[in-house]
């Protein structure tokens, strides 16, 4: 395969672990060329890198005993592996990863980027169903899963609620996913408990994927923060390891931050910054578990003096839809508004600012502001787009059409949009 050399070189600067300008250091490139080289094809400030420097990577790859376009990867087959649970292939929680999986994962979905920025188009999945069953409200997460299938080629057959669900007349989670298992192809399951997708998956050899159980995790929704987390740190040349990270909201209840910071644990250094009222603290499992990594784990009460240094903020919103019917909810008030007064006064000038979103947008919610919208820093909407290319990858892991999609590109017969939407446009097709 003649691997697209932003493709190769984002592998490259991953495995060697090297920010934008140490790797142009190494490879005696300067820094502006190597943006260039990175850049979509599409763009105006695109340009082809030099064979002779293709060949020097992949070199050095090779001598380091790392991915190469001409070598084995070192890790291949480590997703796959990870994806191998339950006597068949599932993605049911971030626990099945470690780093090459991830890795192997990214350089994946770096392919995809064409296909997701609707460049290209791949045909892979042709006469696949997907049954997206979505036993609990959702409209990024189900649309994404939707249209990640069908920009390889499938069809896909949807479901919202228990009402529209035999499960309303009585039928189990056993009966409902054998059944299905016989119409589609792969399943992704979302539901208000915590452990039936893990139950769904048990009673099926169809691939099941994780979209959120409950208070539990939403592993996809972590990868693709992470892989956002990694693009962002690439144009701001930094590293995963040794960041700074804060989350802010509902950590005892927020499946996404569960997800994302057993992610973030698996590198080296980091410091967590975990800020809620004492009622919604991340669970004491987790943050042990984070801890016994050697990162530092520090909580607060409130935002204002606890944002200094952070490299990403990651806010979340309260889940009101998962308290006991008891439950009181105090400590939080529009301290906890992560606004652009916020952001100007407690926080250092690159930091990124990110959401799983739906953020709550009714008065006293005190979620993410939309004041931020057009503020650059504000990676909410890139972080949804990168949504299509890691769902696409995980599919065609699952389905075991990965090493197709290449040679299966062909080029959009329509016209796509010069760009998404204006809130994030600054950005767009970069990084």
């Amino acid at each position: 395969m003649n691997m697209p050399q932003q493709v190769l070189l984002r592998d490259a600067m991953r495995q060697l672990n090297m920010t934008r300008d140490a790797f142009a250091e190494r490879i005696g490139s300067r820094r502006r060329a190597l943006d260039a080289w990175l850049l979509p094809d599409e763009s105006n400030e695109f340009r082809a890198m030099p064979e002779v420097a293709r060949r020097f990577v992949s070199e050095i790859l090779a001598s380091d005993g790392r991915r190469s376009e001409y070598t084995q990867s070192a890790h291949e087959g480590a997703l796959r592996q990870a994806l191998a649970t339950e006597g068949s292939h599932h993605l049911l929680s971030v626990s099945q990863f470690n780093r090459d999986a991830i890795d192997e994962l990214f350089q994946l979905a770096d392919v995809m980027q064409p296909i997701a920025r609707r460049r290209k188009v791949s045909r892979v999945l042709e006469g696949a169903v997907l049954a997206n069953l979505f036993f609990e409200a959702s409209t990024r997460t189900r649309v994404s899963f939707g249209a990640a299938f069908c920009r390889l080629g499938g069809s896909v057959c949807d479901t919202t609620g228990f009402t529209f669900s035999s499960m309303a007349k009585g039928e189990s989670i056993y009966d409902t996913s054998r059944v299905i298992s016989g119409y589609a192809d792969a399943i992704v399951v979302r539901h208000p408990e915590q452990g039936s997708v893990a139950e769904f998956a048990r009673a099926t050899n169809v691939p099941v994927i994780n979209g959120g159980d409950g208070p539990g995790e939403h592993p996809s929704q972590a990868l693709l923060d992470l892989y956002t987390i990694q693009r962002e740190f690439s144009r701001l040349g930094k590293l995963v390891d040794g960041a700074h990270i804060a989350m802010v909201g509902d950590l005892k209840y927020g499946r996404t931050v569960h997800s994302l910071i057993k992610l973030l644990a698996l590198y080296r250094g980091l410091k967590f910054t975990l800020i809620s009222p004492p009622s919604l603290a991340m669970p004491a499992e987790i943050v042990e578990a984070v801890s016994r990594n050697g990162h530092v784990v520090e909580t607060a009460a409130t935002p204002a003096q606890a944002l200094a240094g952070a490299d990403i903020i990651y806010a979340t919103r309260i889940q009101k839809e998962r308290f006991a019917n008891d439950e009181v909810l105090e400590g939080f008030d529009n301290a906890f508004e992560i606004n652009r007064a916020l952001i100007e006064s407690a926080c250092k000038p690159e930091v990124v600012v990110m959401h799983p979103l739906p953020r709550d947008g009714r008065p006293g919610s005190h979620d993410l502001s939309v004041d931020l919208n057009n503020d650059p820093r504000l990676a909410i909407f890139r972080q949804t787009d990168n949504g299509i290319p890691v769902r696409m990858a995980i599919f065609a892991t699952l389905l075991g059409v990965e090493k197709l999609v290449s040679r299966s590109m062909r080029d959009a017969a329509w016209t796509p949009p010069s760009h998404i939407g204006p809130d994030d446009s600054p950005f767009h097709g970069l990084d």
